[in-house]
């Protein structure tokens, strides 16, 4: 009796479905073309929106920041952004953010900084670079908080 019930057990185990196959890997879009290009086009688009803003036109910087932020947006939804793109992607929040600090939106401004230290204090690895935009970071909401 337990023989056959030990083989009835083993015939029903060898009936059952395969295993499902592992899903292939997904390739990373960080390291697509398009990928890199976006990454260069939101960095163009920061230096250019800088240098409208140092030059006191901050209408035409304001229009440029606008237009990033969907570049912005899908660089960011990559499940691991590049350094290079987290960097293009805080200077525009960067520059955003003190464009509202100088207009006197002191807690919009905060938000953006706010936004951008969360995203240095959390890079894997740290880097000089994580960390020194960190304290930029922590140094403009401070600055925030003193006119609040």
């Amino acid at each position: 009796m337990r023989f056959a019930l030990l083989g009835l057990l083993a015939a029903l185990i060898a009936c059952a479905p395969a295993p499902r196959p592992a899903d292939p890997a997904k390739p990373d879009p960080s390291s697509e073309a398009w990928y890199g290009e976006t990454t260069e086009q939101l960095a163009a688009m920061d230096r250019e929106a800088e240098r409208l803003f140092d030059r006191r036109e901050f209408d035409s910087a304001a229009a440029i920041v606008t237009q990033g932020q969907p570049l912005q947006s899908r660089l960011l939804a990559v499940p691991r952004p590049t350094l290079e793109a987290m960097q293009a992607a805080s200077d525009l929040d960067d520059l955003y953010g003190r464009m509202l600090l100088r207009n006197g939106r002191y807690g919009w401004a905060r938000s953006f900084f706010q936004k951008n230290a969360a995203r240095w204090k959390n890079w894997k690895p740290q880097t000089p670079v994580s960390a020194r935009e960190l304290q930029k970071a922590l140094s403009a909401i401070a600055d925030c908080d003193r006119h609040l």
